[in-house]
């Protein structure tokens, strides 16, 4: 076993990212490709210009679409490769996000695959066998779906859900994709577990580090060439709750969510949960991607200048499910629908106020609270003043965590977990 190896075997999401953050920067850690000066060239311009300028994406041709479903106006904001989901859009779908109007975040463009055809690729160092590293382990699609499958409801989301928020509260410059709060879903996901595949493949007890890779186009940012997306995973995660899913809401997954697998990392931010996986890196040396370098990290005043820990687990959020500038009518009886969420565990309980945060009122929870997915809440409410208004909604977690009323900025705007004012206009 190499003598660079950590002894950091947890699922401690932020002990295991400093760690390895430390190791690379020491050059004990593999950036997958990307050489560390190349890297280290990123990391300095996030550093010094408080973001890696995001290259546009290359397309495979120019008449092939970035988003292969429909985007039919009423339930998506489209977003440049992305489309947000209407929270509006969600009213009366039930508990789980329906695939045609599930949120879709793409680096480049939705590949098309053949399942028929499909390989994931399990190799390494950290497999048994002397030459793991060039002989990989191949699961087909047939193969996975014979394996003892499991079910498990969990929201995937966008780190940066929330960021446009940053700016228009906050009245702070933050760069990315300007979503509201509609770059998440919800999704009864089958699969098999990671962790039986990884045993099948021959894990073995000097593993530190496990990396899938997708199957999409190589991501260009700031003239350097990444790679296919991948992110690292401490193996004790690795082992503990990740899927390799292959149906969405008894659905085979669309091709937009990941057909024919993808992984799925609940409560974690959703770059970890790689869509069309093609390969998975089982390694004895720590492994380190741009993926939690130079993106998916904090930069900013009130962080270091190498930036936070790499991200991991999601944040706090509360949504109405109710178009922004609403209508309502003075002393007409009405109920308000949401749905809150927290990465670090169920909701406990759901506040709302009607007049801009002067009062608050429990909702009511229609969902029995449970990790790694929303709860949804309701609130009846008679409007008896006529003019502009601001509904607010705050959740506390099972932690004890509630929703701020600011939260400290960082320049690429990740982790928006500040109570949103939601204007509506009463007549």
């Amino acid at each position: 076993m190499p003598a660079a190896v950590s002894d950091v075997r947890t699922n401690d999401e932020v002990a295991y990212d400093q760690e390895r953050l430390r190791q690379w920067r020491e050059g004990e850690a593999r950036a997958g490709g990307v050489s560390r000066r190349a890297m280290l060239g990123l990391l300095a311009a996030a550093g010094a210009a408080g973001a890696v300028p995001l290259a546009a994406p290359a397309r495979a041709a120019a008449a092939e679409p970035t988003i292969r479903k429909p985007l039919p106006p009423e339930w998506f904001v489209p977003r440049g490769t992305n489309a947000e989901t209407r929270f509006e859009a969600l009213r009366g779908t039930g508990h789980t996000t329906p695939n045609e109007r599930f949120f879709v975040r793409n680096h480049t463009s939705t590949p098309v695959l053949d399942a028929a055809e499909w390989r994931l690729k399990v190799w390494g160092s950290g497999l048994r066998g002397r030459h793991a590293e060039d002989r990989p382990v191949e699961f087909g699609y047939d193969d996975l779906r014979r394996l003892p499958s499991v079910r498990r409801t969990a929201f995937v989301e966008c780190a940066g859900n929330g960021r446009s928020f940053y700016a228009s509260q906050q009245g702070e410059t933050v760069t990315g994709t300007a979503w509201t709060l509609g770059a998440i879903g919800v999704a009864r996901w089958r699969g098999v577990r990671l962790g039986d595949v990884l045993r099948r493949a021959g894990v073995t007890r000097y593993a530190e580090d496990v990396q899938p890779r997708g199957l999409d186009a190589e991501f260009v940012s700031g003239g350097a060439n990444l790679g296919r997306i991948r992110r690292p995973l401490p193996l004790a995660k690795a082992l503990d709750d990740v899927l390799l899913a292959y149906e969405m809401n008894g659905e085979p997954l669309p091709a937009d969510h990941g057909y024919p697998v993808r992984v799925v990392v609940p409560s974690w931010i959703g770059i970890s949960s790689i869509k069309w996986v093609g390969d998975i890196e089982v390694s004895e040396e720590p492994l380190y991607s741009p993926w939690n370098t130079t993106l998916y990290r904090r930069f900013g005043p009130a962080y270091p200048p190498e930036g936070s820990a790499p991200l991991t687990r999601q944040t706090l959020k509360s949504a109405f499910e109710l178009a922004s500038g609403a209508v309502f009518t003075t002393g007409e009886r009405t109920t308000l629908h949401g749905r809150s969420w927290s990465g670090a565990g169920a909701v406990a309980k759901v506040e709302v106020s009607t007049d801009g945060g002067e009062r608050w009122r429990r909702a009511r929870l229609h969902d029995v609270p449970r990790a790694d997915t929303w709860t949804r809440w309701s609130l009846d409410w008679r409007p008896d003043t006529p003019g502009p208004a601001a509904l607010l909604a705050r959740a506390t977690d099972v932690r004890g965590r509630t929703q701020p009323a600011t939260s400290v900025p960082n320049a690429q705007g990740y982790l928006f977990d500040v109570v949103v004012r939601h204007p509506v206009t009463v007549v």
